[in-house]
């Protein structure tokens, strides 16, 4: 059972966020240490975006009784839903608790934003150009990476992005036009060692069967075997994205093989959804937003334990 004592983030000062995030990593495991850890324990870091303070609060819980490190996602238009500096603050204000949660900026598509979240000391940042030819992903990647190590008070993770998935976290009626899942327009083991040879990134997120959004025919199968050949060849952590809609068993295989972290998106979305539907229809009269949001929250507090579990290989 997931109890509902969840971390107050409110309770952290808006205004006191330039302070708050000089702190942000002063104790605990980075946010590379710990994806070094789960290589050495063969189990996945689960990442989960947010949208507003009550996913965020459901997010923390469910980390802190799984007993799991957690990333928070946020993607450009999340982030500026929520505001790229409530969202740090937020986060910091959780770290300097001691609970391990770290801070992403998903799918930066545009080198300004991807710059501000590193001006914001995000742990990570993901430079999203798989849409582009390789040699023009590589020369944005390597200027994200650059700019990283120069201006960055503390380590920022760059995470680089190599074959198409799609870009919606959505219920699809069919997958998205030129969303890499055959053998011949997966990510290759040679295209990955040359991009992260080229750019000096720290994490892949590489195209492997996996697609953003739920397909409602259901999701392509991850390929496997795919998923090893590039872990051998790669030096540095892989990333699965668009992990909504597949199942349990192509998580833990995937794991094996070397994925290192998950994310999860339109499944925390479904669930936030069906407890706001679910909290409104038990008293269509009520009006205080904590009171017919609590069902959201725990839909998205269970979803998000039992990711992290399975995860970590500690429930099927």
């Amino acid at each position: 059972m997931i109890h509902d004592s969840r971390p107050r983030a409110s309770e952290a000062s808006f205004f006191d966020w330039p302070k708050m995030l000089e702190s942000v990593l002063m104790s605990g495991l980075t946010l590379r240490e710990q994806l070094a850890k789960a290589r050495e324990e063969s189990r996945a870091i689960g990442h989960f975006n947010i949208s507003d303070s009550n996913q965020f609060n459901a997010i923390v819980n469910a980390a802190r009784h799984a007993e799991q490190p957690v990333v928070i996602g946020v993607s450009e238009g999340e982030g500026e839903f929520i505001g790229m500096h409530t969202i740090a603050g937020m986060v910091t204000a959780a770290r300097n608790k001691g609970y391990e949660v770290y801070l992403n900026a998903d799918h930066s598509y545009s080198i300004e934003r991807a710059k501000q979240a590193i001006d914001l000391g995000f742990d990570s940042v993901i430079i999203d150009c798989a849409k582009s030819s390789l040699d023009e992903n590589m020369e944005t990647t390597r200027g994200i990476v650059a700019y990283a190590k120069a201006n960055a008070e503390k380590e920022i993770l760059v995470e680089g992005e190599l074959g198409y998935i799609g870009t919606s976290s959505k219920v699809l009626d069919e997958l998205p036009e030129g969303v890499a899942i055959s053998e011949e327009t997966m990510t290759s083991p040679e295209e990955l060692s040359r991009f992260i040879a080229e750019t000096g990134v720290d994490l892949m997120a590489p195209a492997v069967g996996n697609v953003h959004g739920i397909i409602t025919s259901g999701n392509p199968p991850l390929s496997i075997s795919r998923i090893e050949a590039l872990s051998s060849a790669s030096v540095v952590p892989l990333v699965l994205h668009g992990g909504s809609g597949n199942t349990d068993e192509e998580f833990l295989s995937a794991v094996k093989a070397g994925i290192r972290m998950i994310h999860i998106n339109t499944e925390i979305r479904l669930a936030y959804r069906k407890g706001l539907e679910e909290g409104l229809k038990a008293d269509a009269k009520e009006v205080a937003p904590y009171r017919f949001l609590a069902q959201s929250v725990k839909e998205v507090e269970d979803t998000v334990y039992q990711r992290l579990m399975l995860f970590a290989g500690r429930i099927f």
